[in-house]
């Protein structure tokens, strides 16, 4: 088995595997650590050949005695009640992407600390905004048209959520637009929930409109009521410090004279 250290917001994660192509995966979009001498929040251990391609985003979830189970047609995952250990069967690079989104999305939520968003992000004068919608909504295109502005993500958001700062984090978690995964943490300043138009507009949304279309962006894979109390509770924080706003844009980066 091989093995390296990554590190995603402010976890590490002690990754072992079996194939050598997955090397590759993780050199391309993970920041990895020189050397694994740090003691690791989570061990993750990965195997190939599992299953069948990518057929659909629904994923079941089983409660064992010692552990969670979650499984897609093209990848299983089996991790310890704690969150500390996991195990991953994959049957291809997409699956691995989304078994590690789903495990380390599963992990921050455990412990409380923040929550991945389906949403794009880019940093203007050192403070993140972020660019979220339903599927086709213009995340992706909202990241291109954001260039040359540094870029957070494209796809899954990092959003480290405490009682007084929202803070976004280098994802690495990318669909189109590869990271640098040497980005430094930037306060979150504001959230744009996009709509292609014809116009350009920007209107300010209150707490509970925002609070409420926020809820389907995170990634969130239901387990039980006492997660969904925390997500809850996470995205009443987000609304309470920073603005939400309904954003009609072009295809074009002027929606940026409304954001600066």
């Amino acid at each position: 088995m091989n093995s390296l250290q990554v590190e995603i917001g402010e976890h590490i994660i002690n990754v072992s595997f079996d194939s050598c192509q997955l090397l590759n995966f993780f050199s391309k979009n993970f920041s990895i650590l020189s050397n694994n001498k740090k003691n690791p929040d989570l061990n993750v251990a990965i195997s190939s050949g599992y299953g069948i391609r990518f057929v659909h985003y629904q994923v079941s979830i089983t409660e064992h005695a010692q552990s969670i189970h979650y499984e897609r047609p093209d990848y299983l995952i089996k991790v310890d009640r704690n969150f500390t250990r996991a195990q991953i069967f994959v049957h291809d690079e997409l699956a691995l992407k989304h078994a590690l989104m789903n495990v380390y999305s599963a992990f921050i939520l455990h412990h409380n600390w923040g929550l991945l968003i389906h949403s794009s992000c880019a940093i203007e004068n050192q403070k993140a905004h972020l660019f979220a919608g339903h599927s086709g909504a213009g995340k992706s295109t909202a990241a291109k048209l954001s260039s040359p502005r540094p870029l957070l993500s494209d796809e899954a958001t990092l959003v480290k959520v405490t009682k007084d700062c929202i803070t976004i984090f280098d994802s690495p978690f990318r669909s189109e637009q590869e990271g640098s995964c040497d980005q430094a943490p930037v306060p979150l300043n504001s959230i744009q929930l996009l709509v292609q138009s014809t116009q350009i507009e920007r209107l300010q949304l209150t707490k509970s409109e925002a609070y409420i279309q926020l809820i389907d962006k995170v990634f969130y894979w239901k387990r039980n009521g006492e997660e969904v109390t925390r997500i809850m509770k996470m995205l009443k924080t987000i609304v309470n410090l920073v603005p939400v706003y309904n954003l009609k844009f072009q295809k074009n980066d002027k929606f940026w004279e409304l954001i600066s």
